[in-house]
């Protein structure tokens, strides 16, 4: 049934069910991120199902290594390419339910899924960042009976779904009617409406063209039954104008006021109410897309939420909305139901931001992503990356291994803010493949709730002036991968993926390795001039070891960041746990010859062990 008001929204109907339980720790998952457009249209064929067997059918081909570039091979068919990353390419919710399997066989427990709901119809944002309608499905993307089927083949398959929602604002559902701030030259001049401290006038809501035809007040669909359901902005209640901020779109992300009551670019800025943390009173509009998540998360079974654009928002706002989510999600059942706040700046800040509003996890806390990128590559050193999880006393926390379920981490993601202008994958860079087995073992065996951002399995390299070359198509399509039309890469034999589902099944095996306390460890090259491993004239090729310990065990990890030969260093273990003379065993190393094989624990700097890392490596010890 079509919803068009709050009061059409029939809870009792979707609470008569059994809601899935949350899981005991979200140390012990492992996210993967999509964007539900960029994953599959469900037509690949010679691919693996959910139950492991092959899949019958399918007109798109697999991926062979002649293909890259095939899409670009005349300036036209380069430039069509391109033009096809900024339009839907045609994933639906179908597609992704028919490769869970693919998913979970690579050891991911959860999917961290773009958002879903209803967008502009006139628009192209694939993404899912401009809703128009709170209470839909994007038809593009399915129906919302596609969405439960989703959630609950996920369930089956030991996979949860953490939904990507937006509180902050709105699509593009209306257009202004600019009275300053010209812009241009003579001749192709317009008012351009950037945030000033004062609100707009406004044109009119925009209808199923993207014309601002339709009056800016809550639509009598008797005078304008076409503004429904591809116009204006729904439910009907979020068309008063006092939704909106209307206030223009923000230049200086990191003045206050302007990033919390301005556009977020063309995408409308939704009030979301007024007062202290404490005292906040939120909006008529906060508190209704505040019960259209409810719905959404009763009607799905939805295991969690990853909330958008935290620091565009006022504290108070978040704190409101986490507060209702978790009383509601509690009230299914789902005692740990997770909230996951994109809380950009330093790691201060980030905590507390989660301190004062409830929220479970961070995105984005002192740049992870940049730190954890470039230690891999040799340009950062290790001690930047590891002191995010220490000093604890910063952040008022007695342990450093608080931080094991509050920040999620990765290195690949959908937009990079922090590269600017110049966006790229981890393996845009030559030769950085190899250093694939590194990054993956350092995103997923140190601390924090590990992150894998969709294709970084099979070595996505996109990269370009514009988001959209980090949003390349796993399917096929128009806008596939490494530059290609019409072939797909669901290779289940890639190195990438069968490195990744090693370390998590050992992830998985290894309670250490989710919740055990970190240490960045000390080398040498000689076994007795130890140190933490540093740059060396801007550049570290070393091995980097780091141990977890966890109810008197210790695990050591090590990587190669030098991606053309082995090294070989002594490395520091806890000198209580250890004795002279006892030996550790290789648990896991991308040199096969390793595993099984033992180092002899020797009395050098308190304890040590000789290591050695194969080529942009892994090894791990117990």
């Amino acid at each position: 049934m079509a919803m068009q008001r709050l009061a059409d929204i029939d809870m009792s109907a979707v609470l008569d069910r059994r809601f899935h339980p949350s899981p005991a720790a979200w140390e012990d998952e492992v996210l993967y991120f999509l964007l539900l457009d960029r994953f599959s249209d469900g037509r690949e064929a010679g691919v693996r199902g959910n139950d492991g067997g092959l899949v019958a059918g399918g007109t798109t081909r697999p991926f062979r290594p002649g293909d890259a570039g095939n899409a670009v091979g005349t300036e036209e068919a380069a430039r069509a390419w391109r033009d096809a990353g900024g339009r839907f390419a045609g994933g639906t919710l179908r597609g992704l339910e028919a490769k869970l399997g693919y998913l979970s066989r690579m050891g991911v427990t959860a999917i961290w899924l773009s958002p879903i709901l209803k967008q502009v119809a006139s628009q192209q944002t694939y993404h899912g960042y401009g809703i128009q309608d709170f209470l839909e499905v994007e038809p593009r993307f399915g129906t919302r009976e596609d969405l439960r089927s989703l959630v609950d083949t996920a369930h089956e398959l030991g996979l949860r779904v953490v939904l990507d929602v937006i509180l902050n604002h709105t699509g593009d559902v209306f257009a202004y009617n600019a009275d300053r701030h010209l812009v241009g030259e003579p001749g192709n001049q317009w008012m351009d409406p950037w945030w000033d401290g004062r609100p707009y006038e406004v044109s009119g809501y925009r209808d199923k063209d993207g014309r601002p035809t339709l009056p800016f007040a809550v639509i009598d669909l008797d005078t304008h039954p076409d503004a429904w359901p591809d116009g204006a902005v729904w439910p009907a209640e979020l068309q008063d104008p006092q939704t909106f901020t209307r206030r223009g779109r923000i230049r200086d992300w990191d003045h206050d006021p302007e990033f919390l009551e301005g556009d977020f670019k063309e995408l409308k800025d939704v009030h979301q109410g007024q007062g202290d943390v404490d005292g906040y009173r939120p909006s008529p509009a906060l508190e209704a897309i505040t019960q259209c998540y409810r719905h959404w998360i009763a009607y799905a079974d939805l295991d969690g939420l990853r909330v958008d654009t935290v620091k565009h928002m006022d504290l108070g706002a978040t704190r409101y909305f986490t507060s209702v989510i978790k009383e509601f999600a509690v009230s299914l059942g789902k005692e740990n139901f997770y909230l996951i706040g994109e809380i950009t700046g330093g790691r201060q800040r980030a905590v507390e931001t989660m301190e004062v509003t409830g929220l479970d996890a961070a995105l984005g806390i002192d740049d992870v992503q940049d730190k954890l990128e470039y230690l891999v590559k040799g340009v950062r050193n290790p001690a930047d990356y590891f002191a995010l999880f220490r000093n604890s006393t910063l952040v008022g926390k007695q342990s450093h291994t608080w931080f094991r379920n509050h920040v999620v981490t990765m290195f690949d993601d959908h937009d990079q803010v922090r590269k600017g202008p110049a966006k790229a994958r981890f393996c845009a860079d030559p030769g950085a493949d190899a250093l694939l087995p590194a990054v993956f073992a350092l995103n997923t065996l140190t601390l924090g709730i590990p992150c894998i951002y969709y294709g970084s399995e099979q070595g996505f390299d996109g990269a370009g002036d514009d988001d959209q070359y980090l949003r390349e198509t796993i399917f096929g399509g128009p806008f596939g991968a490494f530059r290609t039309t019409g072939v797909h890469f669901f290779d289940e034999d890639a190195p990438g993926y069968r490195t990744l589902a090693e370390l998590l099944e050992l992830r998985r095996a290894r309670l250490a390795l989710r919740r055990g306390r970190q240490y960045l460890r000390e080398i040498s090259g000689n076994g007795v001039d130890f140190g933490v491993p540093t740059m060396i004239g801007g550049r570290l090729k070393s091995v980097v070891p780091w141990s977890r310990l966890f109810n008197g065990g210790e695990i050591l990890c090590a990587i190669n960041t030098d991606s053309a030969q082995s090294r070989t260093a002594w490395v520091t273990v806890d000198n209580d746990l250890h004795r002279a003379g006892d030996q550790m065993n290789c648990l896991y190393s991308t040199d096969p010859g390793q595993v099984g094989t033992e180092v002899t624990v020797q009395a050098r700097n308190g304890k040590a062990v000789l290591v050695t890392v194969a080529p942009g490596g892994v090894i791990v010890l117990e």
